[in-house]
């Protein structure tokens, strides 16, 4: 069997490691129209802030040594031009020689991956405009900013690359902005989770522009849509990137709108013998049921492996992906698994949600972070995603909510999970355990949420308390409100009419959950603020930030477009 690959990374290269470790004597040819094969793409950023210093170290493995450890006849900067699928071959261009030659093939793999999408924005074409996707684009990236020095730069996108290119760009001195044209950084998340997360980049002295697109980049700036002049020196294109999949057009092979690769549960093209993984093909979203392009490692990984197991005789199923992914945002992280709230809006299906507080590990040992976990489930209790911000401990918890999506728990199993407890490490209940009881207890209808969204339109005559202490409530609170300490509440219930509904918000929303209970047991009829005073005040923030920055461009002589 003569199997040919084209794409050298996580989805190539690991197909041609199972697919050996499946067959011995297959001949196994792969295509690489790059000079390296199988780097860490994912640790690019951090070769550039200096924080991986050893180059080699991006290199998991060379030709030579890929060659000689699973005999697979590796090329190099050869470049596949067109596939012939009638034939059975393919045309490709050694990118050292020019030669131009023909290979066919028994089985063919495909795994072309995704390139840097780079909008037709005036200036784009510049020595001083970056894109970041392989080791030549880190070296280029690396190399301008050790020879030219530049003081300022702009990352354009603030998705996982732009945000990440921001910290490590920051790292080396320079002063960076990030300007991103939706109202939120990481579109993974949604929008009430990236609050801190903006908060947090201001505060390292990162700028941030949101709700404004780049326009023009000249030799010293950025001009975004609305007008502002975003000092830059050099910058960083990070807007998406686009299935690299034109050397297919002619094939026969099926596309998507973008390009992508449409493949079945096993991960087989329309055409035969033909199979696609990577970040070059769409794939079932196991929540949604939805078609979609997820350029992640991990699911690169998990098709490379099936699809060698597939095409070396193995019954195999490709059930889809989820999406589970991390980032480091300075010294937090932000992390998501499964449906978005947005996401499930677009796909019309119904869902609840509930937001939780925790410590990443028992509040009495030193040296604990909080970490704000938002859950979304079924109207039933089915868990379908979950995000977390915060610092230490998110990625463990990430990953067990991850596995709930995937096998389909509900919130009662996340209560029922016995993880591992000691007071360095976690809580008696863990905040996953925790995120449980509060979804558990919004399905039951013991606790009945309204979200800072909700506030500015609460009924004309709502009776808004804060169940916090006087000292918090002198520290700032909700415009409106009355302040009633949860401990104080029984004795003062007679202050609130029971004929009007009832808004309570403590800090992060458990002692509103115990006012709840009190007020809703002596005839009143309330709902509790998921979240808490908490998420309020980092909106309240992230809007005063932004509305700042703005007015800083202003005040710089810049005139703001209408």
């Amino acid at each position: 069997m003569k199997v040919l690959i084209v794409g050298g990374v996580a989805g190539g290269a690991g197909t041609a490691a199972r697919l050996r470790r499946n067959d011995e004597h297959a001949e196994i040819i792969m295509f690489e129209k790059g000079p390296y094969i199988s780097f860490a793409n994912c640790g690019l950023p951090y070769y550039i802030g200096g924080v991986i210093t050893d180059k080699a170290k991006l290199q998991l493995q060379t030709p030579e040594s890929f060659h000689a450890r699973f005999d697979v006849d590796v090329r190099v900067n050869n470049e596949v031009l067109r596939v012939d699928t009638a034939a059975k071959c393919v045309e490709v261009k050694n990118l050292a020689t020019g030669e131009t030659y023909t290979e066919s093939y028994d089985v063919l793999v495909l795994s072309p991956g995704a390139s840097p999408v780079r909008p037709p924005i005036k200036g784009i074409d510049t020595a001083k405009v970056f894109t970041l996707r392989n080791i030549p684009d880190t070296y280029a990236i690396h190399d301008y900013v050790t020879e030219h020095r530049p003081k300022t730069a702009a990352v354009i996108g603030g998705g996982f690359i732009g945000v990440e290119m921001a910290e490590n760009l920051h790292a080396a001195g320079v002063e960076v902005t990030i300007v991103e044209a939706q109202s939120h950084i990481m579109a993974n998340l949604d929008e009430d989770m990236t609050h801190d997360l903006h908060n947090h980049i201001r505060s390292k002295g990162v700028g941030l522009c949101l709700n404004a697109a780049a326009a023009e980049f000249t030799p010293d700036s950025v001009i975004l849509s609305n007008g502002a002049r975003i000092p830059a020196e050099m910058i960083i294109l990070s807007v998406g990137v686009r299935p690299e999949t034109r050397f297919l057009e002619g094939s026969g092979i099926e596309l998507g709108r973008r390009g992508e690769i449409l493949v079945d549960e096993r991960l087989r093209t329309n055409v035969a013998d033909v199979y696609a993984v990577g970040d070059a093909i769409s794939v079932r979203d196991i929540v949604t049921g939805e078609k979609k392009s997820i350029p992640l490692a991990s699911p690169a990984n998990r098709q490379a492996r099936l699809v060698a197991d597939i095409i070396a005789g193995k019954d195999r199923v490709y059930t889809g992906a989820q999406g589970t992914s991390i980032a480091k945002i300075f010294d937090m992280a932000a992390a998501s698994t499964g449906a978005s709230e947005a996401s499930l809006k677009a796909a019309g299906i119904p869902y609840k949600k509930s937001y939780t507080f925790s410590a990443s590990h028992a509040g009495y040992y030193p040296g604990g972070h909080s970490m704000q976990v938002k859950l979304i489930y079924s109207p039933e209790g089915v868990v379908l995603g979950g995000q977390i911000t915060g610092y230490e401990g998110v990625d463990k918890r990430i990953d067990q909510i991850a596995t709930a999506v995937r096998h389909g728990f509900t919130v009662y199993d996340l209560q029922e999970l016995e993880l591992s407890y000691a007071p360095p490490f976690s809580s008696a209940k863990d905040p996953v355990n925790m995120a449980g009881y509060a979804a558990s207890n919004v399905i039951e209808g013991t606790f009945k949420p309204f979200y800072i969204e909700d506030l500015a339109a609460l009924p004309a005559d709502a009776q808004l308390v804060d169940v916090r202490t006087p000292g918090e409530f002198a520290r700032g609170t909700i415009d409106g409100a009355v302040n009633i300490p949860v401990d104080e509440l029984r004795a003062r219930i007679g202050e609130l009419d029971p004929a009007r509904p009832v808004y309570i918000f403590c800090q992060v929303g458990l002692r509103g959950y115990i006012a709840e209970r009190i007020a809703e047991q002596h005839g009143l009829t309330c709902r509790n603020l998921s979240g808490g005073y908490r998420f309020y005040e980092a909106a309240k923030l992230d809007a005063e930030g932004q509305a700042a920055a703005e007015k800083e461009y202003e005040y710089c002589g810049m005139e703001k477009q209408k």
